[in-house]
Order: structure tokens, then sequence, then C-alpha cells
């Protein structure tokens, strides 16, 4: 059998690694071994915090609408439902958005959805 000399491998391999932690400090972008080492746990928190961002996006608009929602004298959570109840479909985002930026907008959005539970 041949001989199989693999430092065309290994080296395609570390550089690929040093090149991904390039913006790292000390010695993290330089020594392979600990590159490496901190490459996995880097790109580990990075998988874990893009679905952590989603909730905690979600967490803030909540807080927002229900401030919102309490100057207009009602909850979060009625509000939620009436809206559900009103048939008004608009996601928690845009709930957000118009609770900071369109007071009247927002004022109208809690007028119907106390007028629909008040109907039920």
């Amino acid at each position: 059998m041949a001989r199989v000399k693999r430092g065309v491998t290994v080296r395609r391999r570390h550089k690929k690694v040093l090149k991904l932690v390039r913006g790292f400090k000390g010695a993290k972008s330089r020594w392979y071994k600990l590159a490496h080492q901190y490459l996995v746990r880097a790109l580990a928190r990075a998988y874990r915090d893009r679905r952590q961002r989603k909730r905690d996006f979600r967490r803030l608009w909540i807080a927002r609408i229900n401030a919102a929602a309490r100057t207009n004298g009602v909850s979060y959570n009625r509000l939620i439902s009436g809206l559900r109840k009103a048939g008004v479909t608009v996601n928690r985002k845009m709930l957000a958005e118009l609770a900071a930026r369109d007071d009247s907008g927002f004022a109208e959005l809690v007028a119907k959805a106390k007028e629909s539970l008040d109907k039920r």
C-alpha cells in the first residue's frame, strides 16, 4: 500500500480554523489547538443565541405592548384576547411598533379589543 502524506490536508484544515478565529484576542487567534477549542465554543453559542434572540425580542415586544395597553386602561392579556375575538391579526412586533410610534392607532385597536370583549 502506498504511503499517504497528510501535510496538505492538515494545513488546509488549520488554515480554515485560523481564518474563522481571526478576530479573537491573543493566542486564541494564532495557536491552532486553542483556536479550535474557542471556535467550537463560539459556534455553539452563536447557534444558541440565534434562538435566544427571538425569545428576547418577543419579551421586549410584550413588555412594550403591556405598558401601552395599561395606559389605555386594559391589561396585556385582555388586549390580546379582545383582538383575537375581534378578528384582528396583528403580530406582536407590529403591535409594539404601533404602541411606540402611533398612539392614536394603538388606541383604536384597544377600543376594538374592549368592544369585542364587552360583546361576549
